[in-house]
Order: C-alpha cells, then sequence, then structure tokens
C-alpha cells in the first residue's frame, strides 16, 4: 500500500497503514470493501478500482490531511470528477453537496473546541453509487466510531454508499449540539454578572467573543441546511434513495441547531445592549456626584467672593465675629446641600 505514496514523510507500519512520520498518524485510515451490508475485504489502494467495478459492493476509503499525490491516486481509481478533486485539493471549501453525474460531493465543516476557541476542520465526501471516499482535514475528530457502527448494523449498511454519507454528516452534525449547550452555559454565567458593578465592559468583551462563535458556528450549520434538503423529497440523487427518511433526520437537527443559535445571537444582542445601558447608568451616577460636589463648592464659591471683595461699606469687614461667622454660615449651607443631595441619591 506504500508504494502508491509519493512523499518523503510517509512509510508502512506493520498493518500495511500509510504512516505520516511528521506526525506518527495513518493518512489512509481504512480500506475496505463491503458486500451485502457486510465487511468483506481490506484491500490496498491498488485493488480499489477492482471492486468499485463490481455491482455487488461497494468500497469505502476514509484519509486524514491527504496530499496532492493520495488525490491524484484516488481520483485514478475512483474516476472522482476533477472539480471535486479541485475543491478538496484546496480546502476551507463552505458546507455544500454538488452533484456530478451520478456521483455527490459533500462538503462538512467539523466544529470543534481547540485552544479554548473554536476551529473548523473540513470533511470531504465523495459518493458514488458503490463507493464512498472521505478525506478528513485539519481535524482532531476521528470517525472509525462511526464506520464501526455502521458495520454493526448491516441491515443498514446494506443500503449502500448513501446510508454511509448520512452516518457521516449525522456525526458532523451530532458534534454541534455539546458546542451549543457550552455556548448556552457560557452566556448564563455572564448573565448572572450582567448587573455587577464595574463589570460592564469585561462583559461587553466576553459577550462578543461569544458572538463571534455562534458565528463561526453559524456559517457551518447553515449553508449545509440548506444542502441536506435536497436529500430527501420529491427527487434525490440515485445512491440516497433509500435513504431519505435519515436525511430529513439530519435536517431536522440542522433546523433545531439553526434555531439555537439564531437565539443565542438575539440574547447576546440584547445582552449587549444591557452592558452598553449599564455603562450609561455608571455614567450618569457620577455625573451625578461630580454634579452635586461642583453645587456645593459653588455656593462656597460664591460666598467667598462676595465677602472677599474690598469695599469700605462692607460692615462684615469690621465685625469682630465676620469670619467665624461667615466659615459657620457656608458650613450650614454645604451641611444643607450635602444631605438634600443625600437623600436624593445623587450622592
Amino acid at each position: 500500500m506504500c508504494s502508491n505514496s509519493t512523499s518523503p514523510w510517509t512509510n508502512c507500519d506493520n498493518r500495511g497503514i500509510v504512516i505520516d512520520s511528521r506526525e506518527g498518524l495513518p493518512m489512509l485510515i481504512n480500506c475496505v470493501a463491503y458486500q451485502d451490508g457486510r465487511k468483506l475485504t481490506a484491500m490496498t489502494t491498488e485493488a480499489i478500482s477492482d471492486y468499485v467495478e463490481r455491482p455487488d459492493c461497494f468500497v469505502w476509503v476514509a484519509l486524514r490531511d491527504a496530499t496532492d499525490a493520495e488525490l491524484d491516486t484516488m481520483q485514478e481509481e475512483f474516476h472522482l470528477h476533477p472539480l471535486a478533486v479541485e475543491d478538496a485539493r484546496h480546502g476551507h471549501q463552505r458546507p455544500k453537496i454538488e452533484e456530478y453525474g451520478d456521483s455527490l460531493f459533500a462538503v462538512l465543516q467539523i466544529v470543534e473546541r481547540q485552544d479554548g476557541q473554536l476551529a473548523l476542520g473540513e470533511l470531504d465526501v465523495f459518493v458514488g453509487v458503490n463507493y464512498v471516499l472521505s478525506v478528513r482535514n485539519r481535524s482532531q475528530q476521528g470517525f472509525l466510531g462511526v464506520r464501526a457502527r455502521c458495520e454493526a448494523e448491516p441491515h443498514l449498511l446494506k443500503l449502500g454508499s448513501g446510508f454511509v454519507l448520512y452516518a457521516l454528516m449525522d456525526a458532523v452534525v451530532d458534534g454541534y449540539f455539546p458546542l451549543i449547550d457550552e455556548l448556552e452555559s457560557t452566556l448564563e454565567a455572564i448573565e448572572e454578572h450582567i448587573f455587577d458593578k464595574n463589570a460592564a465592559q469585561a462583559n461587553i468583551e466576553r459577550l462578543y467573543d461569544l458572538k463571534r462563535q455562534t458565528t463561526v458556528l453559524k456559517h457551518a450549520v447553515t449553508p449545509l441546511m440548506d444542502a441536506a434538503a435536497r436529500l430527501h423529497g420529491a427527487r434525490v440523487p440515485r445512491m440516497c434513495a433509500g435513504s431519505q427518511d435519515y436525511f430529513r433526520d439530519v435536517h431536522d437537527h440542522l433546523i433545531r441547531i439553526s434555531a439555537s443559535i439564531e437565539t443565542l445571537r438575539d440574547t447576546v444582542s440584547t445582552a449587549i445592549l444591557v452592558s452598553q445601558s449599564t455603562i450609561g447608568i455608571e455614567q450618569n451616577e457620577i455625573n451625578k456626584r461630580l454634579a452635586a460636589w461642583a453645587g456645593i463648592f459653588a455656593v462656597v464659591t460664591a460666598f467667598a467672593g462676595i465677602w472677599g471683595m474690598n469695599f469700605k461699606a462692607m460692615p462684615e469687614l469690621d465685625w469682630t465675629y465676620g469670619y467665624p461667622a461667615a466659615l459657620a454660615v457656608m458650613t450650614v449651607v454645604c451641611v444643607v446641600l450635602y444631605v438634600r443631595f443625600k437623600r436624593a441619591g445623587w450622592l
């Protein structure tokens, strides 16, 4: 099986699976033929085209971070459409499902948590009448559990490549639900402190980060929801003809996730407005305090200004108790104003 690999970074392990020596991870995860819903044999890449030509079985190949040389090999073995291969080669595609004659090309975005942030991976799936080729890129999420689950239900695997496409889509979509729950929990934690004093700016920063994460998830879900709707209904691709009910279930899940995302975004937007309002309220409180103290000192300044004028006709200048009396008047006025502002809630 390593004879097909032209990369200087690859070699074979004792199972005959291609290993990327840079990471020690298999690039060719599995290459298996199935007949009547049951595993027929594992094979080398050279034998793929032989089994694909057999009408009584289908081939399921899984790759991880495939090189250009590996994609070229798969294109030759499966007779893949060059435009679909080109999309898989470049990666970073928008979620979509495209038909090329008797084959489908599906792009699914894998959203997972890495280093505290949402990271986007990609699963490209080539589906023919009797083959499935999945290429996983930039993701740590494995799909060996999907294969095991399918092999444990041969009566469903018997439906062929369309059911495998459903199983892969269902695994990707089910991975969105925990992220939704996590984002909702984060939002609830922020809302508990949204009215805390002097916490508005920190809350707004966290809310904007949360909104960015919901946008990442939205971009993965919304296009896929529109694409999945085409796999059940009046006209479906040939390989999906027996699996419409399963694709309808995936579509329903996507609708639920999309509704949750929209609710999250609306709640986050409302929370941001509330946080901004609390900033305005805090600023008003500060302004009232400043205005109250300014009013008190303005009265004192007025008295000091009046008694500071050096006119000879001012009787207070020659009064023995004029100075302490002036201080007493200013003190009383300041106390009265302070009490009034305190009762009004300005201080």
